[in-house]
Protein backbone atom coordinates (compact mmCIF):
# COMPACT_ATOMS: atom_id res chain seq x y z
CA UNK A 1 0.00 0.00 0.00
CA UNK A 2 1.64 3.27 -1.08
CA UNK A 3 2.23 6.12 1.60
CA UNK A 4 -1.46 8.42 3.11
CA UNK A 5 -1.84 11.51 1.78
CA UNK A 6 -4.60 14.00 2.87
CA UNK A 7 -6.01 16.43 0.69
CA UNK A 8 -7.70 19.62 2.45
CA UNK A 9 -9.19 22.12 0.30
CA UNK A 10 -12.58 23.86 0.68
CA UNK A 11 -12.43 23.84 -3.94
CA UNK A 12 -14.08 20.43 -5.16
CA UNK A 13 -12.21 20.85 -8.29
CA UNK A 14 -8.56 21.49 -6.80
CA UNK A 15 -9.43 18.30 -4.71
CA UNK A 16 -10.17 15.74 -7.25
CA UNK A 17 -7.19 17.07 -9.26
CA UNK A 18 -4.80 16.60 -6.80
CA UNK A 19 -6.46 13.55 -6.10
CA UNK A 20 -6.44 11.57 -9.54
CA UNK A 21 -2.89 13.16 -9.78
CA UNK A 22 -1.40 11.54 -6.48
CA UNK A 23 -3.52 8.17 -7.01
CA UNK A 24 -1.73 7.82 -10.30
CA UNK A 25 1.28 8.16 -8.53
CA UNK A 26 0.59 5.64 -5.86
CA UNK A 27 -0.46 7.21 -2.96
CA UNK A 28 -3.32 6.29 -0.73
CA UNK A 29 -5.05 9.38 -1.01
CA UNK A 30 -7.63 10.92 1.74
CA UNK A 31 -9.74 14.47 1.33
CA UNK A 32 -11.50 16.76 3.19
CA UNK A 33 -13.54 20.26 2.24
CA UNK A 34 -13.18 21.85 5.36
CA UNK A 35 -11.16 21.38 9.02
CA UNK A 36 -13.37 18.97 11.05
CA UNK A 37 -13.19 16.28 8.16
CA UNK A 38 -9.82 17.38 8.03
CA UNK A 39 -9.15 16.33 11.78
CA UNK A 40 -10.73 13.04 11.63
CA UNK A 41 -9.25 11.65 9.01
CA UNK A 42 -5.85 12.33 10.92
CA UNK A 43 -7.11 10.83 13.66
CA UNK A 44 -8.32 7.98 12.03
CA UNK A 45 -5.53 7.27 9.54
CA UNK A 46 -2.71 8.98 10.49
CA UNK A 47 -1.72 10.28 6.81
CA UNK A 48 2.29 11.12 6.20
CA UNK A 49 1.85 13.95 4.41
CA UNK A 50 -0.74 16.82 4.47
CA UNK A 51 -1.70 19.54 1.52
CA UNK A 52 -3.33 22.02 3.51
CA UNK A 53 -4.99 24.83 1.95
CA UNK A 54 -5.05 27.98 4.35
CA UNK A 55 -8.10 29.54 3.39
CA UNK A 56 -11.20 27.38 4.01
CA UNK A 57 -14.77 28.64 6.18
CA UNK A 58 -15.11 28.09 9.38
CA UNK A 59 -11.59 26.93 10.72
CA UNK A 60 -8.62 28.89 8.71
CA UNK A 61 -5.29 26.49 7.54
CA UNK A 62 -3.55 27.94 10.70
CA UNK A 63 -5.97 26.39 13.13
CA UNK A 64 -6.51 22.94 11.40
CA UNK A 65 -2.52 22.92 11.26
CA UNK A 66 -2.48 23.77 15.13
CA UNK A 67 -4.52 21.20 15.71
CA UNK A 68 -2.82 18.57 13.29
CA UNK A 69 0.25 18.89 15.11
CA UNK A 70 -1.82 18.73 18.62
CA UNK A 71 -3.05 15.20 16.95
CA UNK A 72 0.48 13.79 15.82
CA UNK A 73 3.83 16.26 16.28
CA UNK A 74 5.35 14.78 13.55
CA UNK A 75 2.80 15.32 11.06
CA UNK A 76 4.20 16.67 8.01
CA UNK A 77 2.08 19.52 6.10
CA UNK A 78 2.62 21.44 2.63
CA UNK A 79 0.27 24.52 2.67
CA UNK A 80 -1.62 25.87 -0.08
CA UNK A 81 -3.02 29.39 -0.31
CA UNK A 82 -4.10 31.59 -2.94
CA UNK A 83 -3.19 34.65 -1.12
CA UNK A 84 0.39 36.22 -1.13
CA UNK A 85 -0.28 36.77 3.17
CA UNK A 86 2.97 36.40 4.00
CA UNK A 87 2.34 36.83 7.67
CA UNK A 88 -0.27 33.42 7.50
CA UNK A 89 2.43 31.68 5.41
CA UNK A 90 5.13 32.68 8.08
CA UNK A 91 3.10 31.86 10.81
CA UNK A 92 2.30 28.05 9.00
CA UNK A 93 5.89 27.61 9.18
CA UNK A 94 6.74 28.29 12.72
CA UNK A 95 4.08 25.99 13.13
CA UNK A 96 6.16 23.26 11.62
CA UNK A 97 4.56 23.39 7.73
CA UNK A 98 7.49 21.74 5.27
CA UNK A 99 7.16 24.55 2.45
CA UNK A 100 3.78 26.41 0.66
CA UNK A 101 2.57 26.44 -2.68
CA UNK A 102 0.53 29.68 -3.93
CA UNK A 103 -2.20 29.21 -6.10
CA UNK A 104 -2.55 28.81 -8.81
CA UNK A 105 0.32 25.76 -8.52
CA UNK A 106 2.31 24.00 -11.25
CA UNK A 107 1.49 20.59 -10.35
CA UNK A 108 4.39 18.82 -11.90
CA UNK A 109 6.33 21.16 -8.64
CA UNK A 110 4.16 19.72 -6.30
CA UNK A 111 4.83 16.30 -7.79
CA UNK A 112 8.26 16.99 -7.17
CA UNK A 113 8.08 18.14 -3.90
CA UNK A 114 5.44 15.42 -2.31
CA UNK A 115 7.85 12.66 -3.75
CA UNK A 116 10.83 14.76 -2.08
CA UNK A 117 9.31 14.54 1.47
CA UNK A 118 7.43 11.40 1.36
CA UNK A 119 9.12 9.41 -1.37
CA UNK A 120 7.33 6.27 -2.02
CA UNK A 121 8.44 2.88 -0.69
CA UNK A 122 8.69 0.36 -3.51
CA UNK A 123 6.40 -2.89 -3.12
Amino acid sequence: MGEKLLIVDDQFGIRILLNEVFQKEGYLTFQAANGIQALDIVSNHSPDLVLLDMKIPGMDGIEILKRMKKIDPNIQVIIMTAYGELDMIQEAKDLGALTHFAKPFDIDDMRKVVRQYLPLKSV
